[in-house]
C-alpha cells in the first residue's frame, strides 16, 4: 500500500523532528505478512535503556522571525558579510546558504578572508571560499566537536524553525528552496565516504491511532513557523508506505515508513575540517567580544557564521534562543532506523545514539537560553522510545 502525504498532516502527528526524505513507498502482500506469516516490517530492537546513556547535551538553536540574516555591512574599515539565523536548519541549508555568503563575500574583490566562527556555516563557507580561489583563515573561540553545531540532531530538515510564516514571501520562498536544494546535492555528493558521514535511513513515525488527528496549532494563538518543503520541494519529498497492526513488529500500533538524510557529525565535521586543512587554510582560536575587535584581524572581508552568539556579539535580539537537548547513548549495531513516537525522536547516529523530546509544537524551548542538561527529560526521551519494543 502506497500514498503521498501531506508533509504537514504528516508533521502535525509527528513532529518536526520526523521530516523525511525521499524514498519510494514499499509494497505490502495483502494481509501485511510474509509467506512464513511473520509481519513483513521487522525492526532491530533497542538495548538502549537509561543506564545506557553516555551523556546528555543541549544547545540553543538561532532563531529569527525574519528568517538568516545576509546582509552586508561595514564596520569600521571592514566589510562584514552575515551568515546566521537558521533557526534548526543550520546544517540542513548550510551549502546553499554558505553559497549567498560567498558571493556576497567574493563581490568586495579580496582574496584573503576571514570567516568567524566554526560551526555549520562557518565551515561550509570556508570549504566554499577555498573552491573559488579564495585564502580563508577562520577565526573562533571553539572548534570541533566543541561547537553549538556540534549538538544537532543531524537531520536533513531545511525548514525546521527557518522563520515565521507571516515573513515567508515569495521572494524569501526562492531563496529558501534553492539554498534547500543545493544542500540537498551537496550531501549526497559525500555519500559512500570513509567514516560515513553523511548516509540515509528510513524513518518510522509510529502512532497508537490511526495518523491524522488533531493538528498541532501553535499554542495561545502565536503565529505559526513556516512549512515549505510541501510546496517548493515536493521531489525531494518521501513517498510514504503505511504500516497497519499485525504488518509490522511494534504491536498494535500504526506506522509510516520514509526515508531521511542523516549527518553523522563527528565524522562529517572532520571530514570537513580535513579539506579544509589540506586546501592550506588556517584557523586561530581566539574571541571577540565587540564588533571594535575585528579591527585586529588582516582581513577586510569577514563572513559572520557566530550563529546564536551573534546575539551577544552584535547586540541582535532579533534572535530568539530555542532550547534543544539530546540524551546520547551507546551505539548498537544492527539499528540503523530512525523513529518518532509520543513527541520523542529517536536517531541512530553512528557517533551516538540520539534521543530527543520535541514537545507538541515548535513552541517548545522556545525562549529558553538554560543549558542545563535535564536528566528527567532524557531518561524519558529514551523510555518512550524504547517503550515500543517492550
Amino acid at each position: 500500500m502506497q500514498r503521498r502525504i501531506d508533509r504537514r498532516r504528516f508533521l502535525e502527528s509527528a513532529a518536526a523532528v520526523a521530516t523525511l526524505g525521499a524514498l519510494n513507498g514499499c509494497r505490502l502482500v495483502p494481509d501485511g505478512s510474509r509467506p512464513d506469516g511473520r509481519p513483513r516490517l521487522q525492526l532491530t530492537p533497542l538495548r538502549a535503556g537509561v543506564d545506557r546513556i553516555t551523556r546528555i547535551t543541549v544547545c540553543t538553536r538561532p532563531f529569527r522571525a525574519a528568517g538568516p540574516r545576509f546582509d552586508v555591512e561595514k564596520i569600521g574599515a571592514k566589510t562584514v558579510v552575515h551568515n546566521y539565523g537558521h533557526g534548526g536548519s543550520g546544517w540542513s541549508l548550510s551549502w546553499g546558504s554558505g553559497a549567498i555568503a560567498t558571493a556576497n563575500a567574493m563581490a568586495t574583490g579580496e582574496r584573503d578572508i576571514a570567516v568567524i566562527g566554526c560551526g555549520a556555516l562557518g565551515m561550509t563557507t570556508a570549504l566554499l571560499l577555498q573552491r573559488a580561489g579564495v585564502r580563508v583563515t577562520i577565526y573562533a573561540k571553539d572548534l570541533p566537536p566543541n561547537v553549538r553545531s556540534a549538538l544537532a540532531t543531524g537531520l536533513y530538515t531545511p525548514d525546521s524553525r527557518i522563520c515565521l510564516e507571516e515573513h515567508a514571501t515569495p521572494a524569501f520562498k526562492q531563496t529558501w528552496a534553492q539554498m534547500a536544494r543545493q544542500s540537498f546535492q551537496s550531501y549526497l555528493g559525500f555519500l559512500g565516504y570513509p567514516g560515513t558521514p553523511v548516509e540515509f535511513i528510513d524513518n518510522y513515525a509510529v502512532f497508537d491511532q490511526p495518523p491524522g488527528g488533531p493538528s498541532r496549532t501553535p499554542p495561545g494563538g502565536r503565529p505559526a513557523f513556516a512549512e515549505l518543503q510541501a510546496e517548493l520541494i515536493p521531489d525531494l519529498m518521501p513517498r510514504l508506505a503505511e504500516f497497519g497492526p499485525g504488518q509490522h513488529s511494534l504491536g498494535q500500533r500504526h506506522v509510516l515508513r520514509g526515508s531521511q538524510l542523516m549527518f553523522n557529525l563527528a565524522s562529517y565535521m572532520h571530514t570537513l575540517l580535513t579539506e579544509f586543512n589540506a586546501n592550506g587554510g588556517r584557523i586561530e582560536v581566539t574571541e571577540f567580544h565587540t564588533p571594535a575587535d575585528f579591527a585586529r584581524l588582516k582581513e577586510k572581508t569577514l563572513v559572520n557564521a557566530t550563529g546564536y552568539g551573534a546575539r551577544a556579539l552584535f547586540g541582535d535580539r532579533s534572535l530568539v534562543p530555542v532550547r534543544g537537548q539530546l540524551a546520547r547513548a551507546i551505539p548498537e549495531p544492527g539499528v540503523n532506523y530512525g523513529l518518532f513516537y509520543r513527541n520523542v525522536g529517536f536517531v541512530p547516529r553512528r557517533d551516538g545514539l540520539v534521543f530527543q523530546v520535541a514537545g507538541d509544537s515548535d513552541y517548545y524551548g522556545y525562549e529558553d537560553d538554560s543549558e542545563t542538561p535535564n536528566r528527567e527529560e532524557a531518561e524519558l526521551a529514551v523510555t518512550t522510545i524504547t517503550s515500543l519494543f517492550a
